[in-house]
């Protein structure tokens, strides 16, 4: 007996999930749906959209061939009468609700001058506010459950400013659901068990093609991870709470070894998600120990009238030092940099034709990759204090062209950085 109930530990559980018609949110409901839970279907999708695959019924109809059954409801979070509704049906349905995951969000990588109010409603409504009146709404059926979980797909709370910095009121949005966590787990410390879950790395999804671009993929992890973490935090006692969860650390936990099956592209170097500080420190402290790029915080008094150019113009003669035909050899790529700010300008790094070459100006032939960015941020990503994922994931660098060659590119700073 307590090997069937420990085999299908989620049967005849009721799961309710915001946004479940795609991505994450489908992803954990088929997890749960192998065990034979009941899955209600808050979403938005009732007909199919030109770019985003799914509607609450075709995810019904997946749910239920897995094992599960489906309650598909039409449900804007933001609505409050619709999140009542849908609850109401759940347990007319169902005779309860043991489980809420809040993963229903909107997002807009954009600066402050650049977001309309209109999306900045959006996000604050949808994310915030939205898990706000989900969990307020089936907190009185949870308080009842055996098993009684709230999970919100949200971020530790990380106040480094790099990551307001780019898109604040997206950050804004979805820390404010990570504070329900913070505030809920403690109100409701020993009855329901609220956690957050995010993922070590990109996930792809429709939502990343469509912030990443084609190609992204091959960066990204599957929605497997995430649904295979969130199932082991379901399994954990009320005790369990107040989490803010890594999805690869909790299945390391787990006994998991082997994350390549959940690669896209095993192998391939994996994008970073947004709000975790990985910084290479090590690489920091080689490179400011040796002092081979100028720290531009703490300006030594030099010569005026242009103290920046030095450390664009140092910068590469260092990467130009450390050129070798092995690194040429390896790389096979010309590279374009277009530097905004204070002496910027266009420069190359050749690491196609034989030796190397670096300058200012165009490079000889068409360059593979050209990747625009600030000079400030282009010394900082050369000397190891910006990783390029972060750069990029964060709106700091834009790339244009090949993007195998762009992720080469950082592997090299890295064995470079070692080196200075």
């Amino acid at each position: 007996m307590y090997w069937d109930t420990h085999f299908r530990k989620l049967a005849g559980c009721t799961v309710f999930i915001t946004g479940a018609s795609r991505g994450i949110g489908k992803a954990i409901a088929l997890k749960a749906a192998k065990d034979g839970a009941n899955i209600v279907i808050a979403a938005k999708t009732t007909q199919a959209h030109p770019k985003l695959p799914g509607t609450i019924y075709t995810a019904a109809e997946e749910i239920e061939a897995a094992g599960g059954k489906a309650l598909p409801c039409a449900v804007d979070v933001r609505d409050e009468q619709q999140i009542n509704n849908a609850v109401e049906k759940a347990v007319e349905q169902f005779g309860g609700i043991d489980i809420l995951v809040n993963n229903a969000s909107a997002i807009s990588l954009t600066n402050t001058l650049e977001t309309p109010m209109k999306r900045v409603d959006l996000m604050m409504n949808v994310n915030t506010r939205g898990t706000y009146l989900t969990s307020k709404a089936c907190i009185p059926y949870l308080k009842k459950s055996k098993i009684a979980h709230i999970l919100n797909l949200s971020p530790p709370l990380n106040l480094n400013p790099l990551w307001f910095k780019q898109h604040c009121a997206y950050t804004i949005a979805k820390y404010g659901m990570s504070m329900c966590v913070l505030g809920m787990a403690e109100e409701f410390k020993g009855e329901i068990a609220v956690n957050a879950l995010w993922p070590k790395t990109a996930i792809h999804t429709a939502a990343m093609d469509m912030l990443g671009g084609s190609g992204i993929e091959s960066q990204c992890r599957k929605v497997d991870i995430i649904a295979d973490a969130a199932y082991s935090i379901f399994k954990k006692p009320k005790s369990f709470t107040g989490n803010f969860i890594i999805d690869e650390n909790i299945l390391r936990e787990e006994g998991v070894k082997n994350f390549d099956v959940y690669a896209i592209k095993p192998g391939h170097p994996l994008l970073p998600d947004f709000f975790l500080d990985e910084h290479p420190d090590t690489i920091i402290k080689k490179v400011e120990s040796r002092g081979a790029v100028p720290e531009l915080k703490e300006e030594k008094p030099q010569p005026p009238p242009k103290p920046r150019s030095g450390a664009v113009e140092e910068t590469f003669r260092i990467v130009k030092d450390s050129l070798t035909d092995d690194v040429v050899q390896a790389t096979q790529a010309i590279y374009q940099f277009e530097l905004s700010g204070e002496d910027g300008g266009t420069w190359f790094l050749d690491l196609k034709s034989k030796g190397g070459n670096v300058g200012y100006g165009e490079p000889s032939h068409q360059a593979d990759v050209v990747m625009s960015m600030s000079t400030d941020d282009f010394v900082k990503m050369f000397s190891g204090k910006l990783k390029p994922t972060m750069a990029f994931m964060s709106g700091k660098l834009k790339i244009k062209g090949n993007m195998a060659l762009a992720i080469k590119l950082e592997k090299l700073m890295n064995q470079m950085n070692a080196r200075l």
